[in-house]
């Protein structure tokens, strides 16, 4: 059975130990589909309320013996994870029959004290737990201690397969392809709406679930959605995220109509010229602050930089996992991660971005696969000023 598991069971029980957990019980659909090797319940994938309450998956995992773990499914799943073991793929062993997230809490404690003793560390992801689950957790275990499981469960995703490589190389390089045929099919008049439909349908068509598109044109620094209208000589930045296969390809591009003049080519060229510096000390063993230090000398150099900003955060099933490098980025988290040193296979994504007040908003975003002796780029093409057509 442990052979066919699709997480390493050994690194995953010393992240336990590490943090004092015995028995995992997971509720985030994306820890879920990770612990599951990519599966997931079609029912529920854009929504999970349904009737008086909601869809809540429940993995359980008792350290130290994986036979023991099971998943806790929705009474409507059975077809779902017949077709994922007819296929091939390793399931724990289900239990059906929840309808709300009250059940399927019940029928996982009654799975818990069936294989552990009651006075347990369970692990759970607190922003992930609902509160009548909760209650019944507490209810039904009274002498377990809850410890927050979101670090060892994303320190565990945090070091990726070659497969997931490949996926995440695949997702970088169709949403840099999606952004192009966004750009191609882009004219004056276009709405902001318009070139996002386009987007969208540009990642549907690659097999990709479209998730999201900050974009701006012109001097605007906006990057909601809107019916501006690109004029002649605009600049564009699309910023998109596209899910293939539970993997997040985010990535940077920018593209305008005409011909860039000097000074967008130099802008450009500094927020590149940030990126290189950045990506130049990656391997396995830099401390991740040191992407930090080392976009610092370059933005100490730069003319422009001052104003630009830079910011490095990990990728994969989720934008901004870890390694998490600095706590005063965009999204503000504790950088746990910045004095420790990076393991191969870790994936990072690197951006700078200009919001020039005469000229525009001007980025670019990068994902860094680091590597035993430096690094890959994934979806590195069209860093350049891309051109709309008349």
């Amino acid at each position: 059975m442990s052979s066919k598991i699709p997480f390493s069971t050994a690194r995953l029980d010393g992240l336990l130990d590490d943090f004092g957990i015995d028995v995992l019980i997971v509720t985030a659909k994306h820890n879920i589909q990770y612990l599951l090797g990519g599966y997931y319940h079609f029912q529920f994938d854009y929504m999970e309320a349904i009737g008086i309450s909601r869809y809540l998956p429940i993995f359980v995992y008792l350290k130290g013996a994986p036979e023991k773990c099971a998943y806790v499914a929705n009474r409507n799943e059975r077809d779902s994870v017949e077709n994922r073991t007819g296929a091939g793929y390793w399931m724990p062993p289900a239990v059906f029959g929840s309808s709300t997230s009250v059940e399927a809490m019940a029928l996982a404690l009654r799975h818990v004290k069936a294989v552990a003793t009651p006075a347990l560390r369970v692990g759970v992801e607190m922003s992930f737990l609902p509160v009548d689950a909760a209650d019944v957790l507490r209810r039904d275990l009274p002498d377990c201690q809850l410890v927050e499981a979101m670090r060892p469960l994303e320190k565990l995703r945090s070091i990726k397969t070659a497969a997931e490589l490949e996926i995440l190389r695949e997702a970088s390089e169709r949403v840099v392809a999606s952004m192009m045929d966004a750009v191609n099919h882009a004219r004056p008049g276009h709405s902001k709406r318009e070139i996002i439909g386009h987007l969208r349908q540009a990642e549907l068509s690659r097999d990709m679930i479209f998730e999201y598109a900050l974009v701006t044109m012109g001097t605007s620094l906006n990057r909601a959605p809107s019916e501006q209208r690109l004029e002649r000589g605009d600049i564009v930045s699309l910023d998109s995220g596209g899910n293939y296969k539970g993997y997040i390809g985010d990535l940077c591009r920018m593209a305008m109509h005409g011909a860039p003049d000097g000074e967008l080519v130099d802008l450009l060229g500094e927020i590149d010229l940030i990126q290189q510096a950045a990506r130049a000390p990656i391997r396995a063993g830099l401390i991740g602050a040191d992407i930090y230090a080392a976009a610092n000398e370059a933005l100490a150099r730069s003319p422009h930089g001052k104003h630009m900003h830079f910011v490095a955060h990990g990728m994969g099933i989720v934008s901004h996992e870890a390694p998490r490098l600095t706590a005063s980025g965009p999204i503000p988290y504790p950088a746990d991660d910045a004095n420790a040193p990076l393991e191969a296979g870790v994936v990072i994504s690197i951006e700078t971005t200009l919001p020039h007040k005469r000229r525009g908003f001007i980025k670019l975003e990068d994902t860094i696969a680091v590597t035993a002796d430096g690094y890959q780029a994934f979806g590195d093409s069209a860093r350049g000023w891309n051109r709309i057509p008349e």
